[in-house]
């Protein structure tokens, strides 16, 4: 097999697949396939099946199960709205298959949304993205191609891969033409449904030729829909291509920087949600992604940023690449730090000790676990011997197993179910525990039974908020000892009177 999909949340229950390609239809003015029936492929295609009545969109890719699940009742990622759009256009004009050569032969615009994962081998290990999938499957579409196509990379990729993959479609032996297109996706997982349907912007690029400028026209046809006009930016592949890389190193540079005086304030007595809204009242700031927490997660914004720096370096850039790296290492720093303060805060011990972690998921309103802080705090919990029990409403054992295993975050000779134990019900989760910790802002989370809870905990019973979501007076009042992130509890000197004690 030639590519492998985007990873999606995997589901142990068997699902009836329906998985033949629709007959071909001459009532269609467009004919599009995507090859990923991931988290980018699956919302980005159903929204055009929705938007584009007279465009037929293939979803293709080589896992049968992915394939399935899509075809059900129960889809293989959790979105919200993304369901009711799925079966508003399955099977009209919008229509999944494994059948992938047969969708390339059929369409004339490939979208290819396949997994580029950071590098784990080789040149560029721990930084530059692994192409590996992306080349194959430029190299299929060459091979069974059998006319003119346009390519469009849907992928986030490194700068001037539009050019590497031109080569390889261009090499093929029958002549055929092709044009390679950038167009970058900017969804945010929880409102993916949201941001396709009211996009800030939708981001083209394409070659300055005049054929290479026709492809983008017949691209922006498609997006102009829905999407007004001066919402459609059209640039040359370079440009488009950074742009993706870059508005993702912006927006965790903002995570990370709020997250560093995150830990001023613990230090200062200040606190980092009174600050963050202040500064955010300042217009040339803004108050968007000033939200302190345990770090940010998911696919893209560490591996796009490990992307830029490794680019960087390989231009030369050595300041610019250090400054880059520097929003991911005080990503892990909190991370690390959480994780240090749980520790310190139950008497430098949590040996044999339950710890409850509240959350799997990334980020709430997605079952999308990718980089998730849980699994690295659950790692530093583990390397200490503690017992670890986990509630998450959207993710399932199966894969929060899996993201313990592949982000090797078991100790050494110890299975996963030996110290790990995953709840469905959040008060089981906490039942015995030494301390429960907010590890993702579900907003179920601030409507628990807190009394409940605290009575059925060991004592004395802890809360570490990791995302800033709870009620802390009312805890304390409770009676547990909470700690949250960039709040000044505990803080010798509070108010100025505290300095003449």
């Amino acid at each position: 097999k030639f590519l492998l999909p985007e990873p999606a949340t995997t589901h142990p229950s068997p699902i009836r697949a329906r998985t033949q390609l629709a007959p071909m239809s001459t009532d269609f003015k467009t004919k599009i396939c995507c090859i990923g029936a991931g988290y980018v492929g699956g919302p980005t295609m159903a929204t055009i099946a929705l938007k584009c009545p007279d465009v037929k969109v293939h979803v293709v890719d080589i896992n049968p199960k992915q394939i399935a699940r899509w075809n059900s009742d129960t889809l293989p990622i959790y979105e919200p709205g993304l369901d009711a759009v799925v079966k508003k256009v399955r099977n009209k004009n919008l229509f999944f298959s494994t059948k992938i050569d047969e969708a390339i032969q059929e369409c004339e615009i490939i979208f290819v949304s396949v997994n580029t994962p950071t590098k784990t081998y080789g040149v560029g290990a721990g930084r530059a993205a692994d192409l590996k999938n992306w080349e194959l499957a430029a190299r299929n579409i060459a091979k069974v191609a059998n006319g003119p196509k346009i390519i469009v990379e849907k992928s986030t990729l490194p700068v001037r891969t539009a050019h590497s993959m031109r080569k390889v479609l261009m090499a093929n032996d029958r002549k055929i033409h092709f044009e390679v297109l950038s167009n970058p996706e900017f969804l945010a997982e929880g409102t993916a449904m949201e941001d396709l349907d009211m996009p800030d912007r939708v981001l083209i690029g394409g070659m300055t030729t005049k054929l290479g400028q026709e492809a983008v026209q017949k691209l922006v046809d498609v997006y102009a829909h829905w999407v007004p006009r001066d919402r459609i930016i059209t640039t040359n592949l370079w440009s488009s291509e950074l742009s993706k890389l870059v508005a993702n190193a912006f927006l965790a540079q903002r995570i990370s920087s709020i997250n560093a005086i995150s830990e001023l304030c613990e230090a200062t007595g200040a606190d980092v949600q009174e600050v963050g809204h202040a500064i955010g009242k300042d217009k040339r700031i803004g108050k968007r992604f000033l939200n302190a927490s345990v770090g940010f997660g998911g696919s893209c914004f560490q591996k796009d940023i490990l992307n830029l720096v490794y680019l960087c370096e390989s231009f030369g850039l050595q300041e610019i690449s250090e400054y880059w790296n520097q929003v991911v290492k005080i990503n892990d720093h909190q991370k690390h730090r959480f994780a240090r303060k749980m520790i310190e805060s139950m008497f430098n011990t949590i040996s044999g000790k339950k710890i409850a972690l509240f959350g799997f998921a990334f980020k709430k309103d997605t079952g999308d676990t990718r980089e998730t802080a849980s699994v690295y705090v659950a790692k530093h919990l583990l390397a200490e011997r503690a017992k670890v029990s986990i509630y998450d409403p959207k993710v399932e054992e199966e894969q929060i197993e899996f993201d313990f295993n592949y982000y090797k975050a078991l100790t050494p000779g110890r299975e996963f179910k030996e110290c790990v134990k995953v709840e469905t019900d959040p008060y089981e989760a906490a039942k015995g525990a030494h301390a429960v910790a907010i590890m993702t802002e579900w907003d179920e989370f601030k409507k628990y039974d807190f009394q409940k809870m605290y009575d059925s905990m060991a004592k004395p019973a802890f809360i570490f908020d990791g995302r800033l979501i709870l009620d802390h007076a009312k805890l304390q009042d409770i009676g547990f000892t909470v700690y949250a992130i960039g709040k000044p509890y505990g803080v010798k000197y509070q108010n100025m009177d505290d300095l003449n004690a």
